[in-house]
């Protein structure tokens, strides 16, 4: 295939690049590196088979030329910070639903096929079913969120209009090596400050699915041949694990694997023990859906958040 990745210097987009590159695909990057960095995809950077374009995805004339020539574009492109949806909304809807306009009035003009786009668990909201299927209303309870479906909507549209297929991935909270934000990479940057105390937001019993990186590229691929074989014109697919955690669990993974046993703070949050305002709870999403492609995941929420540990503080 000949590929285009946006954010594909970020975290999960370097993972996606790494393993389309291993499978031998044409790989171009478009990335602005405000999230991403150049050092995630170095190793491919001379190579005959990937080009590198740093840009803006806010500029329509960028986007045009980076859609030139590709089949598929995986859309990972995004500000990746829920919590930033009470301080700059206006930022959200640039770097999420704007990028995304201007790449479908893109594809619009362009010969591409496929497009894959990846979504955000918190277009649920405070789901009243748990786990959580596809079918489920939707109701964002966060600029973040709400951002997120704004763009799956203008995706589906546009899928329908401009005869394209589009396949999206509502995820639970993706963890792994290269992450640079997130409970984990937090927890781990305030006990290297101080060993003797860790500050937890919110109450300590918000409980969430967390899925390894790894887990997530095997799921997206795997599931992207799947929809390349069916009629559907759009379809929508979670990406989760099974289980769940509370964040004081995390908390002692961290602590015990860095040998420390800090004083926990709890702040108490808001609105009922939420870390922030616009802070999902509880979430657990259900796979049944995915798993019916033969996916499933690998590594339980509990084990992916031991092995990020580990990553992140061997990096």
């Amino acid at each position: 295939m000949r590929v285009l990745v946006t954010g594909g210097a970020g975290f999960i987009g370097s993972h996606l690049v790494d393993r389309l590159m291993e499978e031998g695909h044409r790989v171009r990057v478009l990335d602005d590196l405000s999230a991403g960095r150049l050092e995630n995809i170095r190793r491919w950077l001379n190579h005959n088979r990937f080009e590198f374009v740093r840009g803006d995805m806010r500029n329509p004339e960028i986007v045009r030329e980076a859609v030139e020539d590709v089949d598929v574009i995986f859309h990972l492109a995004a500000n990746p910070e829920v919590r930033i949806s009470s301080q700059s909304p206006v930022l959200l809807y640039e770097t999420n639903v704007l990028i995304t306009y201007n790449l479908l009035q893109a594809i619009r003009d362009s010969n591409v096929k496929f497009l894959v786009f990846t979504s955000s668990s918190t277009v649920y909201g405070d789901a009243k079913v748990l786990p959580t299927p596809e079918t489920a209303w939707l109701e964002p309870i966060s600029v973040y969120g709400g951002a997120k479906l704004a763009a799956e909507a203008l995706i589906s549209g546009y899928a329908h209009i401009f005869d394209f297929k589009a396949l999206v991935f509502r995820l639970a909270n993706i963890i792994g090596e290269r992450s640079n934000h997130g409970v984990i990479y937090d927890f781990i940057n305030k006990l290297r400050r101080n060993p003797e105390e860790l500050e937890i937001l919110g109450d300590g019993t918000q409980r969430k699915s967390y899925l390894h990186v790894s887990d997530t590229i095997e799921g997206m691929l795997h599931i992207f041949e799947h929809f390349r074989k069916e009629d559907k014109v759009y379809d929508v697919y979670n990406l989760g694990n099974e289980d769940w955690i509370t964040v004081r669990e995390i908390a002692e993974i961290v602590s015990e694997e860095m040998g420390l046993r800090p004083v926990f703070k709890f702040t108490g949050g808001v609105d009922g023990g939420r870390g922030w305002k616009g802070d999902v709870k509880f979430m657990l999403l259900s796979i049944e859906k995915a798993k019916r492609t033969g996916w499933r995941p690998r590594m339980s929420s509990r084990e992916a958040v031991r092995k990020t540990v580990k990553e992140l503080l061997k990096g």
